[in-house]
């Protein structure tokens, strides 16, 4: 189970989602209470284990911004929200290759399937986050979508299509959402912060330990 601690603003933080045992810490250059810029990253990456993965949420920016703030701030990864620009995805990878994850952001709603459908064949992309939205935000909403009526679209998307489940996690249902969804990864921000742009390493811990343990028992069941 692949395990991204979201919305880090601090190198404390980013720190104890790597000592918790996440496979990827993220970073918000967006809009919102938990947004940083590339000097604040920069002096945050170099202390990181080269084994996480650390990655750069971008909201509607163009190839150009996205491009220069992975150098200045030492990125190894991109989530993008939105993009004005439909061929972003593949000018980043023939710009990074295969050095640079890159993670597409859908929202879940009543055209899942036709959304996972177009997204099949995209070559450029690593994985696919489905998260939730709310009239004011694209992410980071601390609000769960509909993992019931989901969980057929994540059972049976393309086998080479990973999709990641994100929006209202929280230590206390990351269990449910696994056993529900059975996703290939989970992404978490203000499900364990203490203050927005604040982690509360208790809940850090349970939620890491809680995803792996239900991710444990779903693939034991599935033998």
């Amino acid at each position: 189970m692949w395990i991204k601690i979201c919305g880090n603003t601090n190198l404390e933080d980013a720190q104890l989602a790597a000592e918790a045992g996440a496979d990827a810490v993220g970073f918000v250059f967006a809009e919102s209470p938990r947004r940083v810029n590339a000097m604040q990253v920069s002096v945050i990456t170099p202390h990181l284990p080269n084994t996480i993965e650390k990655y750069g949420v971008f909201v509607d920016a163009d190839f150009g911004t996205i491009a220069r703030t992975v150098v200045e701030s030492g990125l190894t990864g991109v989530q993008l929200h939105a993009s004005p620009d439909p061929l972003l995805t593949l000018q980043l990878r023939d710009h990074f290759g295969s050095t640079l994850r890159i993670l597409q952001v859908i929202h879940y709603a009543q055209d899942f399937g036709k959304q996972l459908k177009i997204l099949r064949n995209e070559r450029a992309i690593d994985a696919v986050l489905i998260d939730s939205r709310t009239a004011t935000a694209v992410g980071g909403t601390g609000t769960r979508f509909d993992w019931q009526a989901a969980s057929h679209g994540f059972q049976n998307s393309s086998p080479q299509l990973r999709l990641i489940a994100a929006g209202g996690l929280k230590p206390e249902n990351v269990a449910e959402a696994i056993r529900t969804l059975q996703p290939w990864g989970v992404d978490v921000s203000s499900g364990v912060e203490s203050a927005p742009g604040r982690k509360d390493p208790v809940r850090v811990r349970a939620f890491v330990a809680a995803a792996k343990t239900a991710a444990e028992q779903v693939v034991a069941s599935l033998r």
